[in-house]
C-alpha cells in the first residue's frame, strides 16, 4: 500500500526534520513517498545543514521531492534568478536588513540547487505545491472563500491540493455542484455556462520548523485518499514518542447553482 508524507516549512530548521523522519519510520504502513513543499530554508546559515540532509537521504529513507516555497523564491530574486527583479515583499515583511541576511545564510553553490526545485509537484490527480497554483506566496486557509478554492484546483485540473504556505493542518472539502459564468466585452456579453464542478479537497500540510519543540505534518494515502495530520514533538520536551495524531474534521464548503 503506497503511503505519501507531505512536509512544509522545515525553516532551516534540522532538528524538527530529524525528529519527522524518524517519525516517518515508525509508521505500521512504509512511506514510500516523501514530499517537501517548500520552504525548506530561512535567512538562517543552519539553512545549509538541512540543504545537505535533504541532498543525501539515508538507505532507509524515501528520496525527497522539493519543491519551492516563499524563501526559495526570494533567495533567487536575490541572485537575479527570479520572477521578479526585485525582493521587494522580502523587504516589506522583514525589513532592508534581512536582505544581506538571506544572502549571507545561503552559499552561492547551494542557490544553484535552490534554482533547480520545481514551481510545484503534480502526482496522480494531486497538485502539491508550497502556496497554490496562482503563485508560491498565495496563503490558502480554512477561511479562503470556496470559489476561490476552486479557482485554485482547477487551473490545473486537481481534484488534491496540498499546500503550506499557511503552515496550517487543514482539510478543506468543495462538495458537488455548479458554477455558472458568462465573460462580459465591450461588444457584448457571451451567454451564462454552468461548469459541472465535482467534489475535491484542498488540504494544509502544516509546518514543521517554525514553532521550536513542535513540528506537524501529513500522511497521505493516495488510493483511499485518507489523511493523517502528525503532531511530532522533539527536543527537551518530548517525552517518550510522539503527540497522538490528531485527525481534524473537514470543512465542507457547498458551491451554489
Amino acid at each position: 500500500m503506497t503511503n505519501w508524507a507531505i512536509l512544509s516549512g522545515i525553516e532551516g530548521n534540522l532538528a524538527a526534520y530529524e525528529a519527522v523522519l524518524a517519525d516517518i519510520k515508525r509508521q505500521r504502513q512504509p512511506i514510500e513517498e516523501l514530499y517537501i513543499l517548500g520552504d525548506a530554508i530561512a535567512a538562517i546559515p543552519e539553512s545549509t545543514n538541512v540543504i545537505q540532509r535533504i541532498r543525501s537521504p539515508r538507505p532507509d529513507e524515501p528520496v525527497p521531492q522539493v519543491c519551492q516555497g516563499w524563501w526559495e523564491e526570494q533567495l533567487l530574486i536575490l541572485h537575479g534568478l527570479g520572477r521578479t527583479g526585485e525582493p521587494t515583499e522580502l523587504i516589506e515583511r522583514y525589513g532592508i536588513e534581512m536582505v544581506k541576511t538571506l544572502w549571507d545564510a545561503i552559499p552561492r553553490e547551494m542557490v544553484e540547487w535552490v534554482r533547480s526545485l520545481d514551481f510545484g509537484l503534480f502526482e496522480l490527480d494531486c497538485l502539491l505545491i508550497h502556496g497554490s497554483s496562482v503563485d508560491v506566496g498565495d496563503e490558502l486557509t480554512p477561511d479562503t472563500p470556496a470559489i476561490q478554492m476552486l479557482d485554485r484546483l482547477m487551473r490545473m485540473d486537481a481534484n488534491m491540493l496540498f499546500c503550506g504556505r499557511s503552515g496550517l493542518t487543514f482539510q478543506y472539502e468543495i462538495q458537488q455542484g455548479s458554477v455558472t459564468s458568462s465573460i462580459t466585452t465591450l461588444d457584448q456579453v457571451t451567454t451564462p455556462q454552468a461548469i459541472l464542478v465535482k467534489p475535491r479537497q484542498v488540504i494544509g500540510v502544516g509546518n514543521i520548523g517554525r514553532i521550536p519543540g513542535q513540528a506537524t505534518y501529513t500522511l497521505y494515502n493516495p488510493y483511499t485518499n485518507h489523511i493523517e495530520f502528525r503532531t511530532v514533538r522533539y527536543g527537551s520536551g518530548k517525552g517518550f514518542q510522539p503527540l497522538k495524531d490528531k485527525l481534524f474534521p473537514p470543512l465542507n464548503n457547498r458551491l451554489m447553482t
